[in-house]
């Protein structure tokens, strides 16, 4: 399976998200998500969020939490393993021109059910903003781009 991950840089009030409209034959083409990409080999998931949020914002991230892992199964997209973050504290401020996927933006919190998102990423947003989930484990089941099935630490949600 195909290992990833995926941060959410926090500043309080607002996510540094990423509007993936850069690429065409992206599976994530028009959506809003974090930060993030695949695992190299031998990289650990905290090396590859390090790496892949310096590469896609400039941001060197000096605290951050490992919050959860989101194992998603599709018909249509390779399999993954993604390893969730939050970020609190980081050097400098983003670039938010240098992502050659999408166009970074801050979001209001109160604002992220409003944009487009994959039916799964709305669930696990949910549980990052909710402090009595420290850790979770996600498993969400995909047909076509329609979200089919959802588990949450071992539990039909």
């Amino acid at each position: 399976m195909k290992q990833t991950t995926l941060c959410y840089i926090d500043d309080g009030s607002r996510y540094l998200m990423l509007h993936r409209v850069k690429k065409e034959n992206d599976a994530s083409h028009g959506k809003w998500i974090g930060v993030g990409g695949k695992c190299e080999a031998d990289e650990s998931p905290d090396e590859c969020m390090l790496r892949e949020v310096k590469e896609e914002t400039g941001l060197e991230i000096t605290k951050w939490q490992y919050r959860g892992i989101v194992t998603f199964i599709s018909d249509t997209w390779p399999n993954e393993y993604m390893h969730l973050f939050t970020a609190t504290e980081w050097r400098d401020e983003p670039d938010m021109s240098i992502d050659d996927e999408g166009n970074l933006a801050w979001i209001e919190k109160s604002d992220l059910m409003n944009l487009n998102l994959w039916e799964g990423d709305r669930i696990f947003l949910r549980l990052l903003l909710d402090e009595r989930q420290p850790f979770f484990s996600l498993k969400l089941i995909y047909v076509q781009d329609e979200m089919t099935k959802a588990t949450l630490n071992g539990a039909a949600i």
